[in-house]
C-alpha cells in the first residue's frame, strides 16, 4: 500500500520534517532526556505553534481535522527522531478520549487547552494483574455529591509524571472483570489524597504509581461505559505508536547500512559479505511490510472501517515483531557500540521495546487478532 499524499498532508509532513531537523538531532534529545523534567516544554510550545497538536482534532473542537492520517504522518516523523514529549498520550489518548466521550462542555473546556499547548494529560487505566486487559479494573468510584470519589492504584502510567490532568479508569459497579460498570473519570493529578511515584522508563521517558486514597474527580462521558471508550481509545493508540515505530525502524535500517559500508573487517567493508547483504534485505522487506501495514492501519481508522479492532491487533503483532526483529540485527550488525549510550542505535532499540508493551505485546495481539477472527 503506498498512500497518495494531499497537497496539504505533504506541507504538515515537510513542517515537522524541517522541525525536527533543525531542532531535535540525537544530541538535543539527549539533552532533553537528561534534563530535571526529563521533556522540553519549548518544543511542545513550538508543536502547538505548528499546529501538530490540534491537528488529528476535528474542527468542530477547533483543530484542524487531519484525523489519523494526520497522527501517522506526526508519529512516524516523531519515530525517526525519538522525541520524547507526550504527544500520543495527551493528543491522541487523552484528547481522543475527551472527544469522543465527553460532554460539549468537557470539550470545549479541556480540548482548546491541549491545542495551544498549555496542559498535559495521562491516561491511567492499567492495574497489577491486569494483563492489557481494559476491563480489569478494581480501582472504585462512588458518588459524593455531584462529583465522585476514586479508591485505587494504576500501574506504569506513561507521562503521569508530567501531567497536569489524568484520565483514571474506575469501576463504578460490576465485578473486577466485567466489561459493564466501568467508568473514566477527569482527575487533577494535583489533587488531594493523589499520590505519584515517577520512575524513569528504559527509553528514557517518565511514568508513574499511582495511589487514590479517596480522590475527588469529574466524570467523562456516561457512566458505565468506559470499556468500549478505551477500546476504540486503544485503536488509535497502536495506530499512533505503529507510526513511529515505522519511523523508528527505518532509521535503524539507514543507520546499519551506512556503518556496514565503513566499517572494515578483513581490509573490507562488511557491507561486501554477502551473508550480511541478505540479512539487510530481510530488515529492509520487514520494513516495507511494517510501512504497508501501517497505512492500511491509518486509513481503516481514518474511514471507521468495521473490524478495524481486529486490524489494529494484527498490526501491532506484526510490526513489532518487525521492530523487534530490526532492532535486535541493527545492535547485532554494529557490534558491542550498538548498545552504548553515545549511538543512536541502542536508543532505538529501548524505544522500539518499550513501544512494543504498550497497549498489549505482540504476543498478547497474535492471541486477541484470533479471537476477534473467529468472532467475525
Amino acid at each position: 500500500m503506498d498512500i497518495q499524499f494531499t497537497e496539504e498532508q505533504e506541507l504538515l509532513r515537510s513542517s515537522v520534517q524541517r522541525l525536527l531537523r533543525d531542532q531535535y538531532d540525537f544530541d538535543a534529545r539527549r539533552k532533553i532526556v537528561a534534563s530535571e523534567e526529563g521533556f522540553g516544554r519549548k518544543q511542545w510550545a513550538e508543536f502547538a505553534e505548528l499546529g501538530l497538536l490540534g491537528a488529528p482534532f476535528s474542527e468542530a473542537v477547533g483543530g484542524l481535522g487531519g484525523g489519523p492520517l494526520s497522527t501517522m504522518i506526526i508519529m512516524q516523523e516523531f519515530g525517526r527522531h525519538l522525541v520524547v514529549e507526550p504527544f500520543v498520550e495527551t493528543v491522541v489518548v487523552a484528547g481522543g478520549l475527551i472527544e469522543q466521550a465527553g460532554s460539549d462542555a468537557q470539550r470545549q473546556a479541556f480540548i482548546a487547552d491541549i491545542i495551544a499547548g498549555t496542559k498535559l494529560w495521562a491516561l491511567a487505566w492499567t492495574e497489577k494483574g491486569s494483563r492489557f486487559d481494559l476491563a480489569t479494573v478494581t480501582t472504585t468510584a462512588r458518588r459524593d455529591g455531584d462529583g465522585y470519589v476514586l479508591t485505587g492504584e494504576k500501574t506504569a502510567v506513561m507521562a503521569a509524571p508530567w501531567a497536569d490532568h489524568l484520565i483514571v479508569s474506575a469501576r463504578t459497579s460490576g465485578h473486577r472483570h466485567d466489561r459493564g460498570g466501568v467508568s473514566l473519570f477527569v482527575v487533577d493529578r494535583r489533587a488531594a489524597n493523589l499520590d505519584l511515584q515517577s520512575f524513569g522508563t528504559i527509553d528514557g521517558r517518565r511514568a508513574a504509581e499511582i495511589s487514590l486514597r479517596g480522590v475527588h474527580a469529574e466524570l467523562l462521558g456516561s457512566e458505565g461505559k468506559g470499556v468500549a471508550a478505551l477500546e476504540a481509545c486503544r485503536n488509535r493508540a497502536i495506530g499512533a505508536l505503529c507510526a513511529e515505530a515505522v519511523g523508528a525502524i527505518g532509521e535503524l535500517n539507514a543507520a546499519t547500512l551506512d556503518y556496514s559500508k565503513t566499517r572494515k573487517q578483513f581490509g573490507v567493508t562488511i557491507g561486501s559479505f554477502q551473508v550480511l547483504q541478505h540479512r539487510m534485505v530481510d530488515m529492509f522487506i520487514a520494513h516495507q511490510e511494517a510501512l504497508s501495514l501501517m497505512q492500511h492501519l491509518s486509513l481503516s481508522l481514518s474511514e471507521d472501517e468495521a473490524g478495524v479492532s481486529r486490524l489494529a491487533a494484527g498490526a501491532k503483532s506484526k510490526i513489532g515483531y518487525a521492530g523487534k526483529f530490526v532492532a535486535d540485527q541493527a545492535v547485532q550488525l554494529h557490534g558491542g557500540m550498538g548498545m552504548t549510550d553515545e549511538l543512536n542505535v541502542g536508543h532505538y532499540f529501548k524505544r522500539i521495546s518499550s513501544i512494543n508493551i504498550q497497549f498489549g505485546d505482540p504476543a498478547y495481539h497474535v492471541l486477541r487478532y484470533a479471537q476477534l477472527d473467529a468472532a467475525a
